[in-house]
């Protein structure tokens, strides 16, 4: 968790509004190829068809190349899976540029 404060003096109407946010990081701890733990925090959740994706990045490297996987709910808890089928990942890589797009503009 961090806390940010967010200075709004030039707001032009006479009163302080400098405050306080605590945002939380959701991180989660996977393997990669080479059996090396990397920490990973959850950036933002999209729907594509009837799936849930979740957007990872890397905590220590959030430049890094983010990964998409597929949320499924199994005993009352978030699991999250590769997205193994070609044509699956095709439709979820548009979805999210579809997203991307629509945040951009």
């Amino acid at each position: 968790m961090s806390d940010h404060n967010h200075d709004h003096d030039n707001c032009g109407c006479g009163h302080d509004h400098s405050h306080d946010h605590d945002h939380e990081e959701f991180v989660l701890t996977l393997t990669d190829e080479n059996g090396k733990e990397v920490e990973m925090v959850l950036v933002e959740t999209f729907n594509c068809d009837d799936s849930v994706y979740a957007l990872l990045l890397e905590r220590s490297n959030p430049e890094a190349d983010g990964v998409i996987l597929r949320m499924e709910e199994e005993d009352e808890e978030m699991v999250l899976y590769n997205i193994e089928d070609e044509a699956e990942w095709d439709r979820v890589q548009k979805a999210y540029e579809e997203l991307v797009a629509a945040n951009e503009g």
